[in-house]
């Protein structure tokens, strides 16, 4: 099959199931009331619940999900070929992803904006939020610590220093925009335009000027104090401006690599399937894995329950938010895999890039694939390379640097949590929280095992983490839905394949790792695993509880 034509399917796709099944979720399953008040207006507080309009926030949310990993996966994911990455990000995304982050959205939405650690609280038992924080302050600690050393690499002498400028352009950009519409009320749409163009031409300054000569290590420093900044402003000054006007930025991105594939009309130099790469895990379940936020993600549930739910100005927005949302990083992961397979000039070359699993070292390494290939189909427009991937990596860096703030702002959230828990209400102060949560991150950030730092030593638990933490949140919204008395079949039969996929891969992870000797990677996944089966226990018995307490009313 021609890459074009597979495109074509793919939107075709995405157009259909919205349309016909997402709607049905909205309307029927869980009955979204246009006239009901959402947190963002019975709890505003002008720093964390603050009514957004749909647009904005569309552009909030969905810079804020797609990271750094709906580019890497797929580029990661693609050594078995073409076809089981392109088919999981589509038909994963359509019934599983996006039905996970719009039921994530309504339930927290429902539950005054609390984080789904707290909707679970509620829904299945205070040991069951105890368990959620824990896999919360893991996941968030290790990505985003790997998310700044994978920037900070970028943005040396050997990858992309020229994406630095206007990095850090966007950002002063945006806190402008966001005093002029918040304090002057000045047009959103005016400034857009205004703001948009000046990002674009930072981007032409920053291939131009002198570019800057520092190692990673101060660069993880430079955006551990921006991660900070972020988290404890007004959601207003900075994260909403941003993630609006990076969201901009990866439109123009993904129309215009789209538009030069189907110029450049490419064929694939990888093949179809190749089920036994060298050195690669088992296809089955990996590739369910290492493909997590361009199809589910459970750190989008942390986004669609942390910050989103708290901006919501109307439930009905929840559907293009939510489910919409996630389609929108659904296509960057399909232009992943179209750029990680058809963006190589030949066979050969991609063979050479993909000869084994540890071909391409580290995670920078493995982005450069995504950049070049996307790249090679603006090239087809005219564009000259050098600032197709300058613009590229702008997009990538700009897209990891939004789910920094976003996820240390969440991690922030988390331990406030965990300090109403344990009673200590020192640790839950604004300030106090976001300081450790990027100690936390530096941790993962800067500490090293045997010369490689942790976070990169414990990047494989990743994707297991993250997918578990997504079953386990359609977990929770089958039993709202249950309680609601509502059709819970459309998010438990998602939880239930994600659930077993990713328990086999944990068990097969734990036995790699007891194998190997490898102590800290076996009590870490022995860690998660064991929380994940106690939680599902803990909804066991509350799905009984429930159950014998329909029977004894008589219903």
């Amino acid at each position: 099959m021609q890459p074009v034509l597979a495109a074509v399917c793919c939107f075709i796709a995405y157009a259909l199931v919205y349309r016909f099944y997402a709607r049905h979720l909205g309307s029927r399953i869980f009955q979204l009331d246009p006239a009901a008040t959402t947190p963002a207006h019975a709890q505003r507080d002008g720093i964390d619940y603050v009514p957004c309009r749909r647009m904005v926030l569309f552009g909030h949310h969905y810079a804020s999900i797609a990271g750094l990993a709906p580019m890497l996966g797929p580029a990661i994911a693609v050594i078995w070929g073409w076809l089981p990455g392109m088919l999981w990000v589509v038909l994963g995304t359509l019934f599983i992803g996006a039905v996970h982050d719009f039921s994530a959205l309504v339930v927290s939405m429902r539950h005054r904006g609390m984080s789904i650690g707290k909707v679970a609280e509620d829904l299945i038992g205070r040991r069951a939020k105890g368990i959620f924080l824990l896999i919360i302050l893991f996941l968030i600690c290790l990505v985003m610590g790997v998310f700044v050393r994978t920037v900070a690499g970028l943005f040396t002498a050997d990858f992309y220093p020229e994406s630095v400028l206007p990095t850090f352009s966007l950002m002063a950009i945006a806190m402008v925009i966001g005093w002029l519409v918040y304090r002057r009320g000045v047009s959103v749409v005016r400034l857009t335009v205004v703001g948009f163009f000046l990002m674009l031409v930072s981007i032409g300054v920053g291939l131009n000027v002198g570019k800057p000569d520092m190692g990673s290590d101060s660069w993880i420093l430079i955006l551990l104090l921006y991660a900070f900044a972020a988290s404890t402003l007004p959601v207003w000054s900075l994260l909403q401006p941003r993630d609006y006007l990076n969201s901009w930025l990866l439109y123009l991105g993904l129309g215009t690599a789209y538009v030069g594939l189907f110029v450049l009309n490419p064929q694939f130099a990888a093949p179809a399937v190749d089920a036994h790469p060298a050195d690669a895990p088992p296809i089955f379940p990996f590739v369910f894995i290492v493909i997590a936020c361009g199809a589910i993600s459970g750190f989008h549930g942390l986004v669609s329950s942390g910050t989103t739910s708290k901006q919501i100005d109307k439930e009905t927005d929840a559907l293009p938010i939510g489910y919409g949302g996630m389609v929108g990083e659904s296509i960057l992961g399909l232009l992943a895999v179209l750029a990680c397979t058809a963006g190589f000039r030949s066979a050969e070359s991609w063979s050479e890039h993909y000869s084994s699993w540890g071909a391409a070292s580290g995670l920078a390494e493995k982005m450069r694939a995504f950049i070049d290939g996307s790249a090679t189909f603006l090239g087809a427009l005219g564009i000259p390379m050098e600032l197709a991937q300058a613009f590229i990596a702008l997009v990538a860096v700009s897209f990891a640097l939004t789910s920094l703030d976003s996820g240390t702002r969440l991690l922030r959230y988390n331990i406030e949590e965990i300090s109403q828990s344990l009673r200590v209400p020192a640790m839950g102060q604004r300030y106090v929280a976001s300081t450790l949560a990027v100690v936390l991150i530096g941790f993962f950030a800067f500490y090293e095992i045997e010369g490689q730092p942790v976070g990169l030593a414990l990047w494989s638990l990743f994707g297991s983490t993250n997918q578990v933490l997504g079953a386990l949140t359609l977990l929770a919204v089958s039993i709202y839905l249950r309680q609601k008395g509502r059709n819970y079949i459309y998010t438990f039969l998602p939880m239930a394949f994600m659930l077993t996929v990713t328990i086999i891969a944990m068990v097969l992870d734990i036995r790699k790792y007891l194998a190997g000797g490898q102590v800290l990677l076996l009590g870490v996944a022995g860690s998660i695993f064991v929380l994940s089966v106690w939680l599902v226990v803990e909804a066991v018995i509350r799905f009984r509880s429930d159950t014998a307490a329909v029977m004894a009313s008589g219903d």
